[in-house]
């Protein structure tokens, strides 16, 4: 079924969700603080809008792919022009922003209040998984919300996964890129030592990926420039997932380790790893330039 979509925020990932939304037949209504991003959506077939209120005229459904829990909390409650105040009741509302959980539980109460369906939605699978539709949306809310959230989803990735109640999303999602910081740095401290030691990268990661260290790192995002295609590190660590998101990914999941009593050691040393290589000024680039920070001359600087 054919719907008007509100789409808001329109970064590195939202961009190309929004061009999904469009290849299966939905009118996309778009915005973003940045003008050239709504021109560029526009250009793809979308319906430019001057603020998030004219761009959720008449939408069904309204998703946020924003940077912060601050952002989403302005952006619908406390903002100049919350948003809530200018939606019909019933009308479904996906925030698929990371951030943390108890903003999302928060928003989701607020929501309620105004008979809106809302759902915490944070995303896996980086720009190329937004690219090529086959993101990870893992979701937080009812039963009920999921079932009627899954199908939007789907246009723009492979796995819906339901979390659990609202902010469940946001848990899980900062428990997997806790172990996805933690697989970085430790491929590229392995990738590091094995060049320090005369081998060849792409055959190393080869031969890793057919060992017991194999991970999603080695197999569709070595961080060696060079090693393999269509990858940040292969284009200047350019675009993909930032550095400066990953650091505030690892701050909420250390928010989340103190307020439950979960240690994380392997976390702290990725954080304090990521959060080096951002003070150093890498932190508008992909966060596999993490490599850098044990090869500094590898790819430039």
């Amino acid at each position: 079924m054919m719907a008007t979509i509100a789409f808001i925020g329109l970064g590195n990932m939202g961009s190309p969700m929004v061009a999904n939304l469009l290849k299966a037949g939905h009118r996309v209504q778009v915005f973003d603080l940045q003008q050239a991003a709504v021109q560029g959506a526009a250009e793809k077939g979308a319906v430019p809008a001057t603020s998030a209120v004219e761009a959720v005229q008449q939408a069904q459904v309204v998703i946020s792919m924003l940077q912060s829990g601050t952002q989403v909390d302005s952006l619908y409650v406390s903002g100049p022009t919350p948003l809530f105040d200018h939606l019909p009741a019933g009308t479904l509302v996906i925030d698929c922003s990371t951030i943390d959980a108890a903003t999302a539980r928060a928003t989701a109460a607020q929501a309620l209040t105004h008979g809106l369906e809302f759902v915490d939605a944070p995303v896996s699978g980086g720009v190329a998984g937004a690219e090529a539709g086959t993101l990870t949306f893992i979701v937080g809310g009812s039963e009920a919300q999921f079932a009627k959230a899954k199908p939007v989803l789907q246009q723009m990735g492979k796995q819906v996964l339901h979390a659990g109640e609202h902010g469940a999303g946001q848990i899980a999602k900062a428990c997997n890129n806790l172990l996805l910081a933690v697989q970085m740095a430790g491929t590229c401290e392995a990738l590091n030592m094995g060049i320090n030691n005369g081998l060849d990268p792409g055959v190393l990661s080869e031969i890793i990926k057919l060992s017991s260290g194999n991970n999603w790192v080695l197999q569709l995002y070595n961080p060696v420039p060079g090693v393999m295609d269509k990858v940040p590190a292969s284009r200047g660590y350019q675009g993909g997932f930032l550095v400066k998101l990953m650091c505030k990914d690892l701050n909420l999941a250390m928010d989340l380790s103190r307020d439950s009593g979960s240690p994380v050691p392997m976390g702290a040393a990725a954080r304090a790893l990521f959060n080096l290589h951002q003070v150093a000024g890498h932190e508008e680039l992909d966060f596999s330039s993490l490599f850098r920070l044990f090869r500094p001359t590898e790819g430039g600087k």
